[in-house]
């Protein structure tokens, strides 16, 4: 047999794309495209809201516009609100809301798991979870204005009922949903209950908690603002109240966009978190 048959053809590796830096370009350049999409959209609704309200085609006492939405917000930063300064009023929402998330996450997660693991105690408790699940939380909020008055306990109160069940019913469903097979070889190793639990079970539902997370936090802030709205001495919620009181369409507006700030400010804190932990996870398809 001739050599010019047996040999392999030489392929010049210097020619063969890097496909993973190809994907991290493209992955790049759509990003970018995504947020320039996203601003476009942002200035063209808020262009359109200023011009139909100048031009009074909506009516503007009633739905503001950008411009004087902007005024209030500045009003506040640089002279103060009539409760005390803006970032006062923001971190008193803020605390209870943050409060309110961590007593409601913690219980949630903890009986989430201790009724994924026991059966008899999720047999018990399970309809009476059920029944107070059924009940429209936001009308608790007067009950615990009775209860707590108008200081931040009855903010808290109705943030953790917000927070709690769907932490519990994620952290619950996580760890129903665990590998058996691994809690079988945990066993096998000689691994006691506690240790399966804290070794095993934890970790593969942390991730059915994160989600919950997200959506928790948001949650936590509309236990605040609606208990602050019926009654507090200080917050965004008694901002939103007494702008309202006073036909101020622009203070409403101007307090929703500080809460939207704030509540995009923790979601991206969750996610940059959420990134840090799972760092094994894939962030998206490699196609």
């Amino acid at each position: 047999m001739s050599p010019e048959v047996l040999s392999t053809p030489v392929v010049d590796t210097a020619k063969i794309p890097d496909r993973a830096q190809t994907r991290a370009q493209a992955a790049r350049r759509r990003r970018i495209l995504v947020n320039a999409a996203r601003v476009l959209l942002l200035v063209v609704v808020l262009g359109l809201w200023e011009v139909l309200s100048r031009a009074e085609v909506i009516d503007p006492f009633n739905f503001s516009m950008p411009s004087k939405i902007w005024d209030q917000i500045w009003t506040w930063m640089t002279h103060g609100t009539a409760l005390g300064s803006l970032g006062e009023q923001i971190w008193y929402t803020l605390y209870e809301a943050l409060l309110g998330w961590g007593i409601g996450v913690v219980a949630g997660v903890l009986l989430g798991i201790a009724l994924g693991r026991i059966r008899l105690l999720a047999e018990v408790l399970g309809p009476y979870i059920k029944v107070l699940n059924s009940i429209p939380r936001i009308v608790l909020a007067p009950i615990f204005l009775i209860w707590f008055g108008l200081g931040p306990s009855s903010k808290v109160a109705s943030a953790v009922v917000l927070v709690f069940f769907p932490v519990f019913f994620n952290a619950f469903q996580g760890a129903r949903e665990v590998d058996r097979n691994l809690v079988a070889n945990a066993r096998i190793l000689g691994a006691s209950d506690r240790r399966v639990t804290l070794q095993v079970v934890i970790p593969s539902a942390t991730s059915w908690i994160f989600t919950s997370l997200h959506v928790s936090f948001g949650f936590a802030l509309i236990g605040a603002i609606v208990g602050e709205y019926i009654g507090a001495t200080k917050g965004i919620g008694l901002l939103v109240a007494q702008s309202q009181n006073t036909f101020n369409a622009a203070g409403v507006y101007a307090a929703m966009v500080i809460l939207a700030v704030v509540a995009l400010v923790a979601e991206g804190l969750l996610t940059f978190a959420e990134r840090r932990i799972f760092r094994w996870k894939p962030t998206g398809s490699d196609s």
